[in-house]
């Protein structure tokens, strides 16, 4: 299949990322992103929307709460982790995806803007999200949450963070739970494109917007040791045990080097007892969720549905 129509034409102006990131170039990268931010008028319409501080393991950590309009008293919560290969991305680079997420899933969506590599490398980055999910739950009845319907979620080195922060709390105790929405995840660390196991990494080597040679240059800024790779909260496919994981939705596109270490890690979760609902969308690419395409109202109508079954 080829490539959606609409993305093509997203495409012919949108810019590839360098095949070899730098620390310097990383900066001048979430400087220039800034700057294709929407105004707040041009981004869909939510209910509420709120900024907020909330104590982390190395000071603050910035979110943003997102509430619907909704008659419940206690509203089922998504804790999202932000995609950007751990270096990139912020509250902003997410907040349409967060606005559209929230409308569609009629759930409370709180957006965590945790430390980046490669400043902070792993488990910096980990650290915050999983503090944030902490937080959320000790909090929940203020923010009018149902403690027993939290979820976490995000796209690509936020899926991966959504993984590992639910395989933490499993093994090593903290807030159930409920679900988990891992969106073209990061599962598996690259260390060799040509030793890889898995077959999109080769076949989709010069995908837009992610290759593969830009994959391994945001692994080798979040993992700052050998051994780091092997660790199962960097690498959650790695672990041998992942029984007793919440219901699982996996989304992965046919055109992204990652893409079969998603469906890899969704099989292992099958195998394990997990239910797990896995849709690859054909015709698409990584990043996909954060880009204007009409599809994405079926994409984040599927969560909904996930989350509401």
């Amino acid at each position: 299949m080829k490539l959606d129509p609409v993305l093509q034409q997203i495409l012919e102006s949108y810019p590839n990322l360098p095949e070899t990131l730098t620390p310097d170039l990383i900066v001048k990268i979430r400087e220039a992103r800034l700057q294709t931010i929407l105004d707040i008028g041009e981004r869909p319409f939510v209910h509420a929307v709120e900024d907020c501080l909330i104590p982390g393991p190395n000071g603050d950590i910035p979110i943003r709460i997102y509430t619907p309009k909704s008659v419940e008293e206690r509203l089922p919560a998504i804790v999202f982790f932000h995609g950007g290969g751990w270096t990139l991305g912020n509250l902003e680079s997410h907040d349409v995806a967060c606005r559209q997420l929230t409308n569609a899933s009629r759930c409370k969506v709180i957006a965590v803007d945790y430390r980046l590599a490669p400043e902070n490398r792993f488990p910096k980055g980990l650290k915050d999200c999983s503090a944030a999910v902490q937080w959320v739950s000790n909090h929940a009845e203020e923010l009018q949450v149902d403690v027993n319907r939290i979820a976490v979620g995000g796209d690509s080195a936020g899926g991966n963070l959504s993984a590992a922060v639910t395989l933490l709390f499993k093994n090593c105790g903290g807030p159930s739970i409920w679900r988990q929405i891992l969106i073209y995840p990061a599962t598996d660390a690259l260390r060799s494109i040509e030793q890889s196991p898995y077959e999109s990494i080769r076949e989709n080597a010069q995908a837009p917007i992610l290759t593969s040679g830009v994959t391994k240059s945001f692994w080798d800024h979040y993992i700052k040791k050998e051994e780091d790779a092997s660790n199962i909260y960097a690498s959650p496919i790695r672990a041998q045990d992942l029984s007793g994981l919440p219901k699982t939705f996996v989304i992965t596109a046919q055109y992204d080097p990652i893409r079969d270490e998603g469906e890899a890690y969704a099989n292992r979760l099958k195998e394990s007892g997990v239910p797990v609902q896995l849709t690859r969308y054909s015709g698409l690419v990584h990043g996909f969720l954060t880009l204007p395409l009409p599809i994405n109202e079926q994409v984040f109508q599927s969560i909904a549905k996930f989350l509401n079954e």
